[in-house]
């Protein structure tokens, strides 16, 4: 299929960079590029994010918010006391 696209200076200097670094034509670089981008990632590629058990919570967290205002308060006086 034949078409026009318009390149930002950015993408045509890497496409560029990648016909000298692999020998490859203006056209094979741009689909290269485009199927590389676009193809879905194998499973190698994901990350997962390791996993503690931190035992159970020593306050309840249903006054969570309310405990976080208390120790802001806390610090706002501490702060005041010391003339900040």
């Amino acid at each position: 299929m034949r078409t026009t696209i318009t390149l930002t200076p950015e993408a045509d200097s890497l496409v560029r960079k990648v016909m000298r670094e692999r020998g490859l034509s203006f056209k094979d670089a741009v689909n290269a590029a485009i199927v590389d981008g676009l193809r879905p990632r194998s499973g190698a590629d994901t990350y997962e994010t390791p996993v503690f058990t931190l035992g159970p919570a020593r306050v309840s967290l249903d006054k969570a918010v309310a405990l976080a205002a208390e120790l802001e308060d806390e610090e706002l006086v501490r702060r005041r006391e010391l003339g900040k």
